[in-house]
């Protein structure tokens, strides 16, 4: 069965970003980076929200292209458009429907690129099956969280723990959502 998979940095104090998007303070050049690039080849599809995706044009993304030349992109914005649009970018309005058919039709496991705003909002949908925390050891004190405003409160299990360089790790877990009775 397919999952998505929030694969992202995180600072010890649970932020992905810090305050006016700054992630200067991550690690950019690590075996831990390493691997993530290597894990992002086995994706096909990747769903992100709207500021994720135009974080990317700091980096010279340009409008309306694939950030993963590889990949499907599904971007959830209710009014990002593009004067010129590649086939593999859609933008999708936020809906839960539409993320289950972007999961069940993809031909790999989805990864969710983020943001904060838009897996805690997939997390209070029991939506996000597995995290993949590249944790980095630093306190940013503000900035995005990991899950936005969520409140939510599933269950994790830790299944892989990899140590890295410079205090880097790799922590993996799967989500198990529980229904109030």
């Amino acid at each position: 069965m397919k999952k998505i998979i929030y694969y992202v940095a995180v600072s010890l104090d649970g932020y992905i970003c810090g305050p006016s998007n700054d992630v200067s303070k991550f690690s950019f050049q690590s075996k831990l980076v390493d691997q993530y690039q290597e894990d992002l080849l086995s994706f096909k599809t990747t769903i992100m929200g709207r500021n994720t995706y135009e974080f990317g044009y700091d980096f010279g993304l340009p409008p309306g292209m694939p950030a993963y030349p590889h990949m499907e992109h599904f971007i959830f914005s209710n009014n990002l458009t593009f004067e010129e649009q590649s086939p593999q970018v859609h933008v999708e309005p936020l809906d839960i429907a539409r993320v289950d058919a972007i999961k069940e039709a993809s031909w790999t496991d989805v990864y969710l690129c983020g943001g904060g705003e838009l897996a805690g909002w997939l997390l209070d949908h029991g939506r996000i099956d597995q995290l993949k925390l590249k944790v980095n050891p630093i306190i940013l004190g503000g900035g995005v969280r990991l899950f936005g405003l969520s409140e939510s409160s599933p269950r994790c299990k830790l299944i892989e723990k990899k140590d890295y360089e410079n205090g880097l790790k790799l922590e993996t877990y799967d989500l198990f959502y529980y229904l109030a009775f």
